[in-house]
């Protein structure tokens, strides 16, 4: 019997677990093939959704969903968290203390915000990367009164448009509120445009002087001063903040870390067009826990889930792998006054921002609600 393990739970392993339990099921029911997916946790989280709650818009439990109830009968489901990864025994050590065993594995690891990382970040900022994190900064906004609110960017992190999205939120926030003229939102990035793509850089400036925000690049944060409320910069700038949201470095999953498998960050080595691990062809990455220059999106993994599902197929039956990924990207940018713009983009082709429209906000809304149907592999 061939055995496949999925490691982790998010968009990407549990899109290529249930493509591979629909493709593979006849062997699985015929006891020549183990499909697992290992995850860390029984709930699986739609992260998109922090956005939105830190807003108010909706609890976590409603970007939650119980992981089972999301997977085929022919995934078998192993609830643990990995702790060591021996490629050459081909095994997977995890926290219960058992090892399991693969012919091939699949790392959807993610990436995981990491604010200790810069000094006084833990301490001094709010975030909404996690859904506590979320929480915390909805009641912060709740009771927000007048002042500046002061936002970062490190980076790498996942969801490349995410600030963006956040700030002009914010605007649209307070606006509504009728506050906006008593709050500052002031918004900086660590390179000279106000983000890592040039087309979405000169897009969004354009929105932030019609709103009012204001920006500063090459803003490299150092540190945070909880006390003093300051923050420093690398090159020397120093900001005043009444509330400080920050996005903090990621990293890679620390399993991937204390295996040797990822680069300086964390992120594991992949080839760039069949999604193998460049050292071990046996094991395939996407989402998150690679080091391809793509966006840790969603999207990202969606459009790589299908490669690898298709790839491993073809392995199991002792053929070498015959798909590609072209480096699709499809991301919705929530522009604030309930209008929406998207980007898609690939390895050739480079982004070009549509204009924002109510339209395109609804379908992101309606996105939210049917991404179960993207994880059970249905869409």
């Amino acid at each position: 019997m061939q055995r496949v393990v999925v490691l982790g739970g998010g968009t990407g392993g549990t899109m290529v677990a249930n493509l591979l339990g629909r493709r593979l099921r006849h062997e699985v029911e015929a006891g020549r093939l183990d499909l697992v997916q290992v995850v860390e946790s029984p709930l699986h989280t739609y992260q998109p959704g922090f956005l939105y709650m830190a807003f108010g818009l909706a609890p976590l439990d409603h970007y939650q969903r119980d992981q089972r109830s999301l997977l085929l009968p022919s995934v078998r489901l192993e609830v643990d968290r990995a702790v060591a990864i021996d490629p050459d025994a081909g095994r997977i050590h995890t926290l219960s203390g058992r090892a399991i065993g693969y012919d091939f594995l699949v790392l959807a690891t993610g990436a995981v915000p990491t604010p200790s990382a810069v000094p006084g970040m833990a301490e001094g900022a709010h975030g909404f990367y996690t859904g506590q994190d979320a929480l915390r900064l909805r009641d912060a906004l709740a009771t927000f009164e007048r002042g500046r609110i002061l936002l970062t960017v490190d980076v790498p992190h996942k969801c490349p448009v995410a600030p963006l999205e956040m700030t002009l939120t914010l605007d649209d926030y307070f606006r509504r509120l009728g506050r906006r003229e008593q709050v500052e939102l002031v918004y900086t990035y660590p390179i000279g445009r106000l983000h890592s793509l040039a087309s979405v850089a000169d897009w969004v400036g354009g929105l932030f002087e019609e709103r009012g925000i204001r920006s500063e690049t090459f803003f490299n944060l150092e540190a945070v001063e909880p006390g003093t409320q300051k923050v420093r910069s690398l090159e020397g700038t120093e900001y005043d903040y009444d509330l400080l949201i920050s996005v903090p470095p990621h990293r890679g999953a620390q399993v991937i870390q204390t295996s040797e498998l990822g680069d300086a960050d964390g992120f594991v080595p992949t080839h760039r067009e069949t999604l193998q691990a460049l050292d071990h062809p046996n094991i395939y990455v996407l989402g998150d826990a690679t080091n391809l220059p793509v966006s840790k999106a969603g999207s990202t993994a969606h459009y790589q889930a299908d490669v690898v599902a298709e790839n491993l197929v073809a392995n199991l039956a002792g053929k070498p792998a015959p798909f590609r990924y072209d480096g699709k990207v499809f991301c919705f940018i929530e522009a604030g006054e309930e209008a929406a713009s998207y980007i898609t983009f690939n390895y050739r082709q480079p982004p070009r921002p549509a204009r924002p429209s109510p339209v395109l906000h609804w379908f992101k809304v309606a996105y939210n609600e049917i991404y179960w149907l993207s994880a059970r592999g249905v869409l």
